[in-house]
């Protein structure tokens, strides 16, 4: 019988794209997998638990983190960091489980960089309104945020021919994306 190596996946996309919505759901289907929690040192959501969504931390917490060579990559984007922990990733593989992770594209460019085994996905948006009406309707960010946000938006769409999958997320059917982020991963186990 075929031993099955740990895979790690990857999803990525612009802001408001729909990658929270389809790793809940993913989430459900692979209980055996383990969902990275990145570490952020921005503010917390009103939806957002932590230790759950992601670890939020302090700057210095975050820094000290950094300078122990705790993190597989880290960056700052819209003036917070951000960073996937070494740990989130080895425990699991170490002990046999696939994983999932979520990153921004300038983390997921650099993370392929050091695990070239990595499987990525890349999730677009059929248009930047899409992403510009999520943002807004997420009533948390500020005119310039969101503007910040959609032109950060459209370099990152420039960069998805980096990726092994592209799915794009058509308005409204979020079912799509998932059943195509199942079958990848499927392919792949």
């Amino acid at each position: 019988m075929k031993e099955n190596k740990p895979k790690i996946f990857l999803i990525s996309g612009p802001s408001g794209v729909g990658k929270d919505s389809v790793i809940e759901e993913i989430r459900k289907l692979y209980k055996n997998f383990h969902f990275v929690i990145t570490a952020v040192t921005r503010d917390k959501r009103s939806d957002e638990k932590d230790g759950v969504n992601h670890f939020f931390i302090s700057n210095e917490k975050f820094k000290s983190m950094i300078e122990n060579d705790e993190f597989i990559e880290w960056s700052k984007v819209y003036e917070n960091f951000y960073g996937v922990p070494k740990s989130q990733i080895e425990i699991p593989i170490n002990q046999g489980n696939s994983v999932i992770l979520r990153v921004d594209v300038q983390g997921a460019q650099k993370i392929k960089q050091m695990i070239p085994d990595l499987i990525m996905i890349f999730i677009k948006p059929e248009s930047l309104d899409f992403i510009d009406k999520n943002i807004r309707n997420r009533g948390e960010n500020s005119e310039d945020e969101i503007k910040r946000r959609l032109d950060t938006a459209e370099k990152e769409l420039s960069l998805s021919h980096h990726f092994d999958y592209i799915i794009t997320n058509p308005e409204g059917n979020i079912k799509y994306v998932i059943e195509s982020v199942k079958d990848i991963i499927n392919k792949n186990l």
